[in-house]
């Protein structure tokens, strides 16, 4: 992945350097506002990372300390250290080996007494079934919570992925298709959850750090709350909202790229590309292929071969509840074999805004030696 750059992002953040404000202030509003319309919420607060989107997430939809949260084992670290930041215990469940997703059928294997919250991650820019998984949480009280942090971009059921979340928490990351350096955003429909998350998110004042600098006599704060420093700059918030208004341009490409790539595989019986799931689109953030069981190199044989031909390949998404932080930490886990087999025989192949056709070639070549 390389982040798609150019001198629009230089120009908007010289623009904020001389005009003074560097911190958050009217940038991040303006931030704030283009995405959540661009994504159809009703709130949309701009923070420090998508780590801190999912822990502030957790603390306005109600989790408590000792509560149990569901989440995938086949994501990145962050969705479940987001649920220990928030003192709760992550419950790991099993994906939909197609999609790397959490299911309702998933999900109800997870479930226990003091489950509070579920969140659902859009696994390399894939949509989550929300509406299955919110049959099955809504009735019992259960809070989910959308991890779309490779999500920008993609669509579910014909909308905006993360509309029809309760909460959703997005990444700014470089990895991302929409990149502010480093960055998230929190998503609602909530006006309450979305003003205690503003306050949350520098230390839990009650007067805004922008509202304090814009008056001349500064009315006087106060601090309801053990509060986070989670704010977003206005130097990054520039950078976004120009990387923003690229985002339909962006996620084109990557799927024009993802289409050569799943024409130019299709005939090898070895490989499995990502695909689009019934309800809805990607946006490619990240490419996968499963090396399937009966191909003559497995894959990590895949990725020597793909090294030594200078292309720059990944392992898989990794299996959080394999890492030793998570090692014992107060429950039995449940078996998770298609999380296991995702994470031991999947790939990431390059895929990047100005990839150029001979660059695709090289990969495509390679694998095509390796596996036929």
């Amino acid at each position: 992945m390389r982040p798609w750059l150019g001198a629009e992002e230089v120009a908007a953040v010289t623009e904020v350097l001389a005009s003074g404000w560097v911190a958050q202030g009217p940038r991040v509003a303006a931030f704030e506002a283009a995405f959540a319309t661009a994504q159809r919420a009703g709130h949309a607060v701009a923070v420090s990372s998508c780590t801190a989107g999912l822990h502030l997430a957790l603390l306005v939809a109600g989790v408590r300390p000792g509560d149990d949260v569901v989440v995938p084992s086949f994501s990145f670290v962050a969705t479940a250290n987001a649920v220990v930041h928030a003192g709760a215990r992550p419950v790991f469940a099993d994906v939909d080996p197609a999609t790397g997703n959490l299911t309702a059928a998933t999900v109800a294997e997870a479930l226990t007494a003091r489950t509070a919250a579920v969140i659902a991650v859009d696994q390399g820019g894939v949509p989550v079934d929300l509406d299955a998984v919110r049959t099955l949480t809504d009735p019992r009280g259960i809070v989910v919570v959308e991890d779309a942090a490779c999500a920008a971009g993609s669509t579910y059921r014909g909308r905006p992925v993360g509309e029809r979340a309760e909460v959703a928490a997005w990444s700014f990351h470089p990895r991302k298709i929409l990149t502010t350096g480093e960055g998230g955003m929190l998503t609602t429909g909530r006006a309450d959850w979305a003003g205690r998350a503003r306050r949350l998110r520098e230390h839990a004042m009650s007067v805004s750090a922008a509202d304090r600098h814009g008056a001349v006599l500064a009315p006087p704060e106060e601090y309801l709350e053990v509060g986070f420093n989670y704010r977003m700059t206005d130097l990054q918030a520039a950078v976004g909202l120009v990387q923003l208004g690229r985002l339909p341009e962006a996620v084109a490409r990557r799927r024009a790229l993802a289409a050569a790539y799943a024409e130019r595989l299709a005939d090898l019986p070895a490989l499995r590309p990502v695909a689009d799931p019934p309800w809805g689109t990607g946006n490619f953030q990240s490419y996968w292929v499963e090396v399937l069981p009966g191909s003559p190199v497995d894959r990590d044989g895949l990725l020597a071969r793909l090294a030594a031909a200078d292309v720059s390949a990944r392992r898989g998404i990794m299996a959080a509840h394999r890492q030793p932080a998570y090692a014992g930490r107060g429950h039995d886990p449940l078996p998770l074999p298609a999380t296991e087999r995702l994470t031991d025989g999947t790939l990431i192949l390059p895929l990047f805004h100005e990839m150029s056709a001979a660059e695709q070639d090289r990969v495509v070549d390679v694998l095509r030696a390796a596996v036929r």
